[in-house]
Formats: C-alpha cells, sequence, structure tokens
C-alpha cells in the first residue's frame, strides 16, 4: 500500500523535550522521534496512508502534546536512496 512519508520538525520546551518525543512516538502514523541538535529539538517520522490522516495526526494528535513550541511539516514527495542511486549509475554500464 502507498503510505505519504511527512516529516514534522519541532520545537519543544527545552524540559519537556523527551516527554514530548515520548509522546509523539506513541501516536499512530508516527514511525520515529529522533532528537536532533540545531533550531529544532525533534524530528518526528509520520507515514500515513492518505493527507486526511497526516491533517490529524499533524494538527490535532499532535497539538495534544503538552510543550510543544512550534512545527514545521514536511510532506515528502519522492525518497531517494543509496541503493536507488546505485541501481541508476549501474543501468547500461559495463
Amino acid at each position: 500500500p502507498l503510505m505519504i512519508t511527512t516529516i514534522v520538525l519541532v520545537q519543544a520546551d527545552p524540559k519537556n523535550i523527551p516527554a514530548c518525543a515520548t509522546a509523539l512516538a506513541g501516536i499512530e502514523g508516527v514511525n520515529e522521534v529522533y532528537s536532533v541538535s540545531g533550531a529544532w529539538d525533534l524530528v518526528a517520522i509520520v507515514r500515513v496512508p492518505d493527507l486526511e490522516r497526516i491533517a490529524t495526526v499533524v494538527t490535532e494528535e499532535f497539538a495534544r502534546v503538552p510543550g510543544i513550541v512550534r512545527t514545521q511539516t514536511l510532506t515528502a514527495f519522492r525518497a531517494y536512496s543509496r541503493t536507488d542511486l546505485e541501481q541508476a549509475w549501474d543501468i547500461g554500464v559495463e
């Protein structure tokens, strides 16, 4: 089945980062949550079957997590992996 991948960048209250990460990881459709360095505190990888579910997860379920200050949502159009790139280079190469 086709899945839509969305990356959600999360700024959280510093004292709530671990609790936010745990709560986000418990939301259905959230596959992974990473604590990261830089301007954002957490990155959540969301994989769901349709755009409506993204809206529900991000605007409703993320909004219920205490300590989240701000989010930015990035929906992926296409995935590139090392395997894909190697296969592309291997086509027709002797």
